[in-house]
């Protein structure tokens, strides 16, 4: 038997032993500790194609598991594939995988250009094909220009789109980008996300790892909230949001503008179905928690006319990502 059939067999082993996904990234019952310091625990994902987006505060488990999906840590416990193959075989995984950290490391004294082109070379390419690859990869981030600049003089902005570059020089079918918003200005910015887009739309896997919740909910087909290492949620946020109102009664957040927010606090205190009321920092407005939002927003009305207040807006508060979040963390971390 030749070297190659060798290798396909072992590969062709390898799925059939754990009957892995030849089309997601899978992650099961994983679990990874520095010693005693818990990194990621128990977790379960199907991962599919699109743009999957990893949320949650810093040391909530985000790198740790970019880091494990990449290879670069393993697993205390637990199974990874990613299109079928293990993540233990990481030369396999070698073409089809790109890899955007949130620290910089470049060689010293390197070009955009040289950075992605040499990349390129160690993946196999001529130097004909690399040449054609890395033009287009630096088009395709905006630093076709400044591609024979050195990287050391480049603004922050210019050095996260240069690892994007690296990253999705050679098509690879998975993409784990870990905060790569950070630093972009935002017409940069929105043209990053716009890439993210053609990439899900070429059928590639795009997880990224980020805190700016109202682009993360703008911009994900799918969002996984993690919280101490645990998975919290995972999902459409208006589907999570749904799944959350049928476990739990929990009140909605409704935010109000206008000219006499005491006077509206102190009025909705005496509403039965009112559970909280907040300030606004500004002194503008005020948050309220309701367990009857229609009926809340019927009766504004009515006080709104009675007191004679001017207003400037009013609707849910907590109908995005961040408020999502914001709850799953607190009921999480409420003692059983």
């Amino acid at each position: 038997m030749s070297g190659a059939a060798t290798a396909r067999g072992a590969l062709d082993a390898d799925r059939h032993a754990v009957g892995r996904d030849d089309s997601n990234i899978v992650l099961r019952d994983v679990s990874k500790f520095y010693g005693d310091v818990l990194g990621v625990n128990r977790v379960d994902l199907v991962i599919e194609p699109g743009i999957t987006s990893l949320v949650g505060p810093n040391g909530s488990g985000k790198s740790t598991l970019m880091n494990l999906l990449a290879g670069l840590l393993r697993p205390t416990r637990g199974e990874i594939s990613i299109l079928g193959l293990p993540v233990t075989r990481p030369q396999d995984l070698f073409h089809r995988f790109g890899y955007c950290t949130q620290y910089d490391s470049f060689p010293r004294g390197a070009t955009g250009w040289q950075f992605v082109f040499s990349y390129l070379l160690l993946h196999g390419l001529d130097r004909g094909e690399a040449e054609r690859l890395t033009a287009r990869a630096l088009e395709r981030v905006g630093l076709a220009r400044s591609a024979h600049r050195r990287i050391a003089g480049y603004s922050k902005g210019m050095r996260q789109r240069i690892k994007l570059a690296q990253a999705i020089a050679h098509r690879p079918q998975i993409m784990v980008l870990d905060e790569p918003l950070n630093g972009l200005d935002p017409m940069v910015r929105a043209e990053t996300i716009e890439l993210f887009r053609q990439l899900a739309g070429e059928g590639q896997h795009v997880l990224i790892s980020s805190h700016i919740l109202h682009e993360v909910d703008l911009l994900s087909d799918r969002v996984i909230l993690i919280s101490n290492g645990y998975i919290v949620a995972e999902g459409e946020v208006p589907g999570m949001r749904a799944e959350v109102e049928e476990v739990r009664e929990q009140p909605l957040q409704v935010f109000v503008r206008c000219d006499r927010p005491q006077w509206l606090a102190g009025r909705a205190f005496e509403l039965d179905h009112v559970t909280e009321v907040q300030l606004h920092d500004d002194g503008g407005g005020l948050h309220l928690r309701t367990r009857d939002a229609d009926r809340f927003l019927r009766l504004v009305a009515e006080l709104v006319a009675e007191g004679g207040v001017e207003v400037e807006a009013v609707g849910p508060a907590d109908s995005d990502l961040q408020a999502v979040y914001r709850y799953l963390v607190h009921e999480e971390e409420e003692p059983s």
